[in-house]
C-alpha cells in the first residue's frame, strides 16, 4: 500500500524544477531555482582578491552565504541583525563545500567567488535547492571568464546537485516538501557530483534508528533524483 503524497507525486518523483537564469542584472552569475513551492535566489559575485591565507597559493577561493527572508515561511520570522543563526552557518558551510567540489580553485587565479543563496519561499529542501541552483550560477559566472580567456575551461571540474530523501509513513520518498519532512522518521540530504561521487550525506533518524537496507534504499533514491537534476542543469548550461 502506497501513501498518497500531498501533491500526488510518486514516491520516486521529484517536484517540478525550474531554473530562471540571469534573474538579477548585476551579479556575475544569477539563477532563481524553484523546486515545487521552494524558491531560492542564487547570486555569484567575483572579486579579484583572495583571503590572506590563500595569497601564497596562487589559487582562488569560493565561499557561500545562506539566508531566509522573513516571510519565506507561513509565519514571519524576525530579520536577523548581527550574528547569523547556527542553522544558517551550517547550511552555508554545506553549500560552500559542495560547490568547492565542482571548481578547481588552483585554476581560478587570485579570485574569490561569493555565492549568496537567499530563500524567497520555503517548502522543504531549501539547502538542497540552494546547492543545485548555485552550481548553475557558478558555472554561468565562470563561463564568462572562460569566454574571455581569463581562466581555463578545466576550472569547472564536474557539476554538483543535491536532493532530500526520507522515510514517511514507512515508505521511502524523494524530494520531501515541508509537511513530509516534518513527518519523516528518517531524513537524508545527499550531495553528488556529475561523476557519481558523493560530496556529503547528512542523515538523521527521528525516534527509531534505521537499518542498512533503508540507508541503501534512500541513497539509491537520491542517486535517481540527482541524475535528473544534473540533466536539467546541463540543458541550461549547454
Amino acid at each position: 500500500m502506497h501513501t498518497t503524497r500531498i501533491d500526488n507525486r510518486a514516491n520516486n518523483q521529484l517536484r517540478p524544477i525550474r531554473f530562471t537564469p540571469n534573474y538579477t542584472d548585476y551579479a556575475e552569475g544569477s539563477v532563481l531555482v524553484e523546486t515545487g513551492k521552494t524558491r531560492v535566489l542564487c547570486n555569484v559575485s567575483i572579486e579579484e582578491t583572495v583571503p590572506r591565507w590563500r595569497e601564497e597559493s596562487g589559487g582562488g577561493w569560493l565561499t557561500a552565504e545562506y539566508a531566509m527572508l522573513p516571510r519565506a515561511t507561513h509565519q514571519r520570522t524576525t530579520r536577523r541583525r548581527g550574528s547569523e543563526s547556527a542553522r544558517s552557518q551550517e547550511i552555508r558551510r554545506l553549500i560552500g563545500r559542495a560547490l568547492r567540489a565542482a571548481v578547481n580553485l588552483d585554476l581560478l587565479g587570485s579570485r574569490t567567488l561569493t555565492v549568496d543563496c537567499d530563500v524567497i519561499q520555503a517548502d522543504g529542501g531549501t539547502r538542497t535547492a540552494s546547492i543545485t541552483g548555485a552550481y548553475v550560477a557558478v558555472a554561468m559566472a565562470l563561463q564568462k571568464l572562460i569566454a574571455a580567456n581569463q581562466v581555463y575551461p578545466e576550472v569547472l571540474i564536474a557539476p554538483v546537485a543535491a536532493v532530500s530523501v526520507g522515510v514517511v509513513g514507512g515508505e521511502l520518498m524523494l524530494d520531501l516538501c515541508y509537511e513530509e519532512d516534518s513527518a519523516a522518521t528518517v531524513d537524508l540530504n545527499v550531495v553528488m557530483t556529475g561523476t557519481g561521487k558523493f560530496v556529503e550525506v547528512q542523515g538523521t533518524a527521528e525516534g527509531e534508528p534505521f537499518d542498512q537496507e533503508t540507508l541503501i534504499g534512500l541513497i539509491d533514491l537520491a542517486r535517481h533524483g540527482i541524475a535528473q537534476l544534473l540533466a536539467e542543469q546541463a540543458v541550461l548550461l549547454t
